[in-house]
């Protein structure tokens, strides 16, 4: 089968990872945005205060320069002095801050007083400086005098702006705080409406991705009630969904064509009847009998249960796996369908018949998760493709063993089938044969119920009855069917003998 090429983003996992990236993405985006407001705002609270903190350090700055001064002239010690020069340099570093214009704003003019005040201070504190140094006692007490009267005043001018502008930044942090308050709820609002338009679009999203899937789940139940004029599209989707709906509507296409075929068929066979009274019994029989089978196979197609339940099997194995496996699964249950539909009431090769045990099996343990345990030895030397046989035989002997032995214990449930030449004698006619062998450790039979066994059917609709009757009929003897079992809870045998070298009607 040649697969189409890969459409970007086809997959539904793909899509879904699509959509939750996407969404995401959008609310990761919206709390940025938030974060970055927050931020801002923290950072112009923090600046508000800032000129409060530069006043503050420039009359700290001050002090200790008017205590380094005095200390020095009292002292007159090296460190005093150093100390000295060391805040001196801070105060106009501090101070170059400072507006130095005539504006018509009082702040402002404040600010230009205490600098103008702030550089006579350090000129007089300096001459005092130079005075002790020249041991001029008069005049160094003379500019101390000065520099501490100018200490107080800018003191005082200093108190006076901090006052002010504490003030202000009060009043604009009041003015922050309920900006701030507004972003706040702003930002919950934000992020609501992104989440819950996030979310909107991925619901809006994943319900275009599951509503093919719905409608083929509306679809298979009304086959499964026996409407088979359900018309199903072709899918255009690449996807998971896609594949199985165009499976799913193939087969369904194919039903439709056999159940016609099969009744003009027996619309054919019915007005043959009318001018063959005198047909043998044998003939008769034969024929009730696969007229009888091709109707349990046509069942057998249209199962509900067995065609919903693989659908379903096929599609769960679609979403959580590439399309690989879901290709050999519909592969499987294709060649078993179309063998059925073949091969209904007609003969078959061992090796067909093998084939769909193999793909019944392989469908089985899609279902189950593997839980099937079976196995299949056949006798070296045996031309498989060579031995006819009537069709349809193996694949319910091997479902009986699934649905009536293994059912309630799938996990310890073993089933086996055997194909081994059988020793002259065992048949009738007392020639070569191939024996097939299927037998399961389950749950057993009682004696009356290997009695009844001939009337049971098995999963697929075709009773046990049913198979014996073909075999007799189409081997023309007794005895190739035998069922074996040592009580509940014992497992069932059962033989199956295929004489050879027998010319076979069709």
């Amino acid at each position: 089968m040649k697969r189409s090429s890969k459409v970007p983003f086809s997959s539904i996992q793909s899509r879904i990872t699509l959509v939750m990236a996407v969404v995401l993405a959008i609310v990761l985006l919206v709390n940025i945005f938030v974060f970055r407001q927050s931020s801002s705002m923290v950072r112009r609270a923090g600046r508000i205060f800032e000129t409060n903190s530069t006043i503050i350090k420039l009359s700290e700055t001050l002090r200790s320069t008017q205590q380094s001064l005095y200390a020095y002239l009292s002292t007159k010690s090296s460190g005093s002095l150093e100390d000295f020069y060391r805040y001196e340099q801070e105060v106009k570093d501090r101070t170059e801050t400072l507006n130095d214009q005539n504006v018509s704003d009082a702040t402002l003019m404040l600010e230009k007083n205490i600098r103008e005040m702030s550089d006579a201070y350090l000129d007089t504190a300096e001459d005092a400086v130079q005075a002790r140094r020249a041991r001029d006692v008069e005049e160094y007490k003379e500019n101390y005098g000065r520099a501490f009267s100018l200490y107080g005043y800018i003191n005082s001018y200093i108190y006076a702006l901090n006052n002010t502008r504490f003030e202000q930044n009060t009043e604009s942090y009041q003015v922050l705080l309920k900006a701030m308050n507004v972003m706040e709820h702003s930002s919950i609002g934000i992020i609501l409406a992104a989440i819950v338009l996030a979310l909107a679009a991925a619901a809006f999203s994943i319900r275009d991705m599951v509503r093919p899937l719905r409608n083929l789940a509306k679809s298979a139940d009304r086959v499964a009630a026996g409407d088979f004029d359900t018309e199903i599209p072709e899918s255009s989707l690449h996807d998971e969904i896609g594949t199985v709906t165009n499976a799913f509507r193939g087969m369904l296409i194919s039903i439709r064509e056999y159940i016609e075929r099969q009744r003009d068929s027996m619309e054919t066979e019915a007005r043959l009847k009318e001018t063959e009274a005198r047909m043998k019994e044998n003939e008769l029989s034969m024929e009730a009998h696969l007229k009888d089978a091709q109707l349990k196979f046509l069942q057998a197609q249209i199962n509900p249960h067995f065609l919903f339940n693989s659908l379903n099997a096929g599609a769960q194995l679609a979403m959580m796996e590439d399309a690989g496996r879901t290709e050999d699964f519909l592969g499987h249950m294709a060649d078993f369908f179309r063998y059925n539909v073949q091969k209904n009431g007609g003969n078959a090769t061992l090796q067909e018949e093998l084939q769909s045990v193999d793909n019944y099996i392989y469908i089985l343990n899609v279902r189950f998760a593997g839980d099937i345990h079976f196995a299949k030895e056949v006798e070296d030397g045996i031309d498989e493709a060579a031995i006819r046989m009537p069709s349809l035989i193996l694949q319910p002997l091997v479902e009986n063993a699934v649905q009536h032995g293994i059912h309630d214990d799938h996990e310890n449930g073993r089933i086996v089938l055997t194909v081994e030449r059988a020793d002259l004698g065992e048949t009738e006619s007392g020639r070569e044969a191939v024996r097939v062998t299927v037998a399961d450790n389950g749950a057993g039979m009682t004696a009356a119920q290997l009695k009844e066994i001939g009337t049971k059917g098995s999963g697929s609709g075709i009773a046990l009855g049913n198979v014996i009757s073909r075999l007799q009929l189409y081997y023309g003897e007794d005895g190739l069917f035998s069922i074996w079992s040592d009580g509940p809870g014992c497992g069932t045998v059962v033989t199956v003998l295929l004489p050879l070298k027998q010319e076979r009607r069709e």
